[in-house]
């Protein structure tokens, strides 16, 4: 299964100067882009422009959609680890009805812990999938759980939150043993790789044309009398309160859907979620990606296989967005050029697809995140997965511009930067600050509308092939795609960049981040595991290893620090190129062996030297390497009874609106 182009902002995208051109929005008055921060993390808002300009018809649908999006929260929470939902609630219950000294430095540690744990949607680092613990006492949590009558419960929960032993990670990395079993996420019960691996390939037809994503929807579970069987996610049956709720909204949309198709593919995913029929999510998808036309758009459903150990099953998640026609006259380009840009890759020429068909791409701004997309969110989004309707109806791209700038906006509002720390020369600064902003964009746009939908698999090769490899050289390769063709002359001559140097600076950034800047997001001692991080790992390390005899990449060191520059930047084009063709053929090909060589080699594990020193340089800086996002309140504005309007008002309370979610759109 291709993963869906998730392009998560790197740690060079949150440090240029913001761009408020196409789609973009200045900070009006004192309005603040960043309202907290705590331990590893900041939160920020986002503007939803353009919603004046939406008819009222569109406001309704919008209102409709996000409330089936808010409604799915819960399931995310039960997916990644079946302790999450009980620790959630028993927090819930402390914040709301602790009556003791809530100054006290106890409490406001048990507060930070509360916010990781809603900001990951669970016990489990959002992004480096190990636990992470309270700082406050064992005993002062006991004492909160029994002063807001939950003693009974407190022993197992207390294990869940602080035993080292007992789920340590959400998703086995770096362990020799059993990575299903040795998995906290929720998709598996009582079984092995072996058994699992087994159970879904004498369920798959390797010859089907169009093959059914098995296993997508649904939890494996081995019972009492040995066998083994799907628990499956629909109404009626596994989350089925959280999907009838979905459902109910859902319908309400339709009513105001903006055309016949909406309508049409909004009652194949209610019938999916009726019946759990994976057919009719594959119907659903085909609908979907031909709906072009909208300006109201969205992704609802279980969707990304990132969590799973083995690359099969789906998580939760959902993103309403409204499109920014100005804007997306650039992805629009892109598009209809992607043609010409499959058949100039540097791939082998039977990896490629001879009619490239229905890729769209568009800009849009979020207006409700949830699910695995709040309150960290992707930036890009491709979709949908499946390869063979890629093959045979195209993919719909799109690039998030309010989430972009509300995280340049952000960094605006910090005095410190990691391109200034970590960039080699004022020059290198210089150049960042013109283009880097752009070319985040343009190269988001490439990852997404053209690098996910380029090449295609050999006949016969399965699509979960690379298994637990999968996530990360499928982002690899969408990567190198951007990578590759973002120094093109044929941008310039479509007028995406406005010159013949505006690229160099996303190649200075990369390398960067991909050698240094993004491990400021990993313990020190700890491994690389997260699939985006790898995926940039992977290149950058490759790269600097394949251009050492020509000085290609250069490491450098002054007043005691380490630098990366690109000497020589054609000639990391060319690198880029190389690689890219050799992960597309190891996608083509189904060559696991060889997937799993460049992961292990070049994406996992990073020197402990070059790890403390980033660290130490960045802890200096004073800024927190991950964000997330509070959602905008749409508010129904009545008059004599009946809706008139839909009005947005921009909270500033992270905590807030946590509990908020947790009062209204609990349903398991």
């Amino acid at each position: 299964m291709i993963k869906a182009g998730r392009m998560i902002a790197t740690m060079g995208a949150a440090v240029v100067l913001a761009s408020c051109g196409d789609g973009g929005q200045k900070a009006e008055g004192d309005f603040k882009y960043l309202i907290d921060e705590f331990a590893d993390l900041k939160i920020m808002r986002y503007r939803i422009p353009g919603w004046d300009r939406l008819s009222l018809q569109q406001k309704e649908y919008v209102y409709h959609l996000g409330e089936a999006a808010k409604y799915g929260r819960d399931i995310i929470w039960a997916q990644n680890c079946e302790a999450n939902l009980p620790v959630r609630k028993a927090v819930e219950t402390i914040i709301g009805n602790y009556d003791g000294d809530r100054e006290c430095d106890e409490y406001q540690d048990f507060l930070v812990y509360a916010k990781r744990l809603f900001f990951s949607n669970g016990i489990h680092h959002h992004y480096a999938e190990d636990k992470f613990f309270p700082d406050c006492s064992r005993e002062y949590f006991r004492s909160l759980l029994e002063s807001t009558g939950q003693t009974a419960q407190a022993d197992s929960l207390l294990t869940w939150i602080y035993d080292p032993d007992v789920y340590p990670q959400r998703k086995a990395t770096g362990r020799t043993g059993d990575i299903v079993a040795e998995s906290a996420v929720n998709f598996y019960k009582n079984v092995t790789r072996a058994e699992v691996e087994k159970f879904y390939e004498d369920m798959t037809d390797h010859d089907d044309p169009q093959p059914v994503s098995y296993g997508l929807n649904s939890r494996l579970v081995k019972g009492d009398d040995g066998v083994i069987r799907e628990e499956v996610y629909k109404i009626g049956g596994l989350y089925g309160p959280a999907l009838e709720k979905i459902t109910e909204e859902l319908g309400k949309a339709a009513a105001f859907a903006e055309n016949e198709t909406q309508k049409k593919y909004i009652g194949l995913l209610m019938e999916y979620y009726r019946t759990g029929d994976l057919r009719l999510w594959d119907e659903y998808n085909i609908e979907w990606v031909n709906d072009t036309l909208g300006t109201v758009d969205f992704v609802n459903g279980f969707v990304e296989d990132y969590n799973d150990p083995l690359g099969r099953k789906a998580t939760w998640e959902a993103l309403v967005n409204i499109k920014d026609h100005a804007a997306s006259a650039r992805t629009e380009i892109i598009s209809e050029n992607a043609q010409w840009f499959e058949d100039h890759s540097p791939v082998d020429s039977r990896f490629r697809k001879p009619v490239v068909k229905g890729v769209s791409a568009k800009v849009i701004d979020a207006t409700t995140l949830a699910g695995d997309c709040y309150p960290s969110t992707p930036i890009g989004i491709n979709l949908p997965n499946a390869d063979w309707i890629r093959r045979d109806y195209g993919s719909k791209s799109v690039t998030i511009a309010n989430i972009t700038h509300a995280y340049d906006l952000a960094a605006q509002e910090s005095p410190n930067s990691t391109l200034k720390e970590f960039a080699w020369s004022e020059e290198e600064v210089a150049a960042a600050k013109k283009y880097l902003t752009l070319t985040e964009e343009i190269h988001t746009d490439l990852h997404e509308c053209l690098g996910h939908g380029s090449g295609q698999l050999l006949p016969g090769t399965p699509a979960n092939a690379l298994g637990e490899y999968s996530s990360t050289l499928e982002e690899t390769r969408a990567d190198l795609f951007g990578l590759y063709y973002i120094a093109d002359p044929k941008l310039v001559e479509l007028g995406i960049l406005p010159d013949g140097e505006a690229w160099k600076p996303q190649y200075a950034n990369y390398i960067r981040n991909g050698l240094m800047v993004q491990f400021t997001r990993v313990e020190l001692g700890k491994k690389n595991t997260e699939a985006h991080m790898q995926n940039r790992k992977l290149i950058a390390e490759w790269c600097y290893e394949a251009g050492l005899k020509d000085n290609v990449i250069e490491k450098k060191s002054r007043d005691g620090k380490t630098y990366f520059v690109v000497n020589d930047y054609m000639a990391l084009r060319g690198l880029f190129g190389e690689l890219l063709a050799e992960v597309q053929r190891i996608k083509s090909e189904g060559d696991y062996k060889a997937g799993k060589a460049l992961v292990e080699k070049y994406a996992v594990d990073i020197d402990p030297e070059l790890h403390k020193e980033v660290l130490e340089r960045y802890k200096a800086l004073n800024l927190k390497p991950y964000g997330g996002f509070v959602n905008p309140e749409i508010i129904p504005v009545r008059k004599f009874g009946r809706v008139v309007d839909y009005r947005v008002e921009y909270p500033d309370d992270y905590l807030g609106q946590m509990m908020e979610y947790g009062r209204k759109y609990s349903t398991l």
